[in-house]
């Protein structure tokens, strides 16, 4: 399995014949040089969204057509945009399991908001999520924009993720020292990648927080567009 960040909180996996691309923000993302945006979303089969913030959902419904491939995600949501939008879906819900391609992909909580601007003003769109995605013998979590919840108590314990993607910049999601926390204490992860900072001055700039809190434990301070072999 590759992990590839393609800045913030967007990724690029691929298993086998999947290729997953996890909220992926390709148009005004600081950190994705434009020149590395077809290589970012090359062979995509599916699209996986977390909700509907902009820094999230601006480039879905456009690399979806573009792409030709399913945009997959919180029921609700994926039910209104296949019609509205005329896209295909693969809509599932919290506690859910959808398999694309041989990986399977189970939709677990989250906590923290999903809504979106419009002419009329702010929308809901469905619910903030995160996944549970498991090939090759792993099991990846992939936190989505969270705070830390005693939800993680049972994640951890039915699901026994051996991966942890944690959002972990701070101001919006879980800091460093907040995703620390709450790996030590719910999870029993082998290797931690945070994301969702270095994006915006306003979020915290360095995981040696999260390093420091997690000793024994191999946490890797991605690159753009550099794979994670795991």
């Amino acid at each position: 399995m590759k992990i590839i960040w393609l800045g913030h909180g967007s990724f690029r996996i691929e298993s086998g014949d999947a290729v997953l691309l996890v909220d992926p923000w390709l148009n005004g993302n600081p950190s994705l040089p434009e020149d590395q945006h077809d290589a970012a979303v090359m062979g995509a089969t599916h699209i996986l969204l977390t909700h509907t913030h902009f820094d999230h959902v601006v480039d879905v419904l456009p690399l979806a057509r573009l792409l030709k491939v399913p945009v997959v995600g919180q029921y609700d949501l994926m039910g209104y945009w296949s019609e509205a939008e005329e896209i295909e879906t693969v809509g599932f819900n919290k506690g859910g399991t959808v398999t694309l391609n041989g990986v399977r992909v189970s939709m677990v909580p989250a906590s923290h908001s999903s809504t979106f601007t419009t002419p009329e003003g702010l929308r809901s769109g469905g619910s903030e999520v995160g996944y549970m995605i498991a090939a090759e013998g792993h099991v990846v979590y992939l936190s989505g924009d969270t705070g830390i919840m005693a939800d993680m108590d049972w994640m951890g314990d039915y699901y026994k993720p051996d991966i942890g993607i944690l959002s972990a910049g701070g101001h919006f999601t879980m800091d460093m020292q907040g995703a620390a926390y709450a790996a030590k204490r719910y999870f029993d992860f082998k290797t931690v990648i945070p994301c969702h900072y270095r994006t915006f001055p306003i979020l915290e700039q360095s995981a040696q927080a999260l390093i420091d809190g997690l000793p024994g434990v191999d946490v890797i301070e991605p690159q753009v567009m550099q794979p994670i072999d795991v």
